[in-house]
């Protein structure tokens, strides 16, 4: 088994996560957002983001909206709808139960026989 493979798969399993979050905190633009994922070390490409977010709109869990820009073209905004809220709200849950369950697997020190 390939040691970077599981762990671009590990990030990948939280990105979507990880992009609602962002999210709902208000309207976002979506270079914004990529600059939060790449210093978080989310690794992640324009490739990668415009599908999931195009992926998250057309499932109703974002709406987007046009703003004017002062320099170059009119920008993309995205924010939550009310489902994507409430995705969000049961993601959180799991994501709470999984980090308790890793944490208590992890608290155990190793006995040897």
């Amino acid at each position: 088994m390939n040691l970077e493979n599981a762990q671009i798969q590990m990030r990948k399993g939280i990105l979507e996560y990880c992009v609602l979050r962002i999210i709902s905190r208000g309207e976002v633009y979506a270079s914004d957002l990529l600059d939060e994922l790449t210093a978080a070390r989310l690794i992640v490409v324009e490739g990668t983001l415009y599908p999931l977010l195009t992926r998250l709109k057309n499932a109703g869990l974002l709406e987007y909206k046009w703003v004017e820009s002062k320099s170059g073209p009119p920008r993309k905004y995205y924010k939550l709808t009310e489902t994507g809220d409430a995705f969000l709200r049961g993601l959180s849950e799991t994501w709470d139960d999984l980090v308790r369950s890793t944490e208590m697997i992890n608290s155990k020190t190793t006995t040897q026989a």
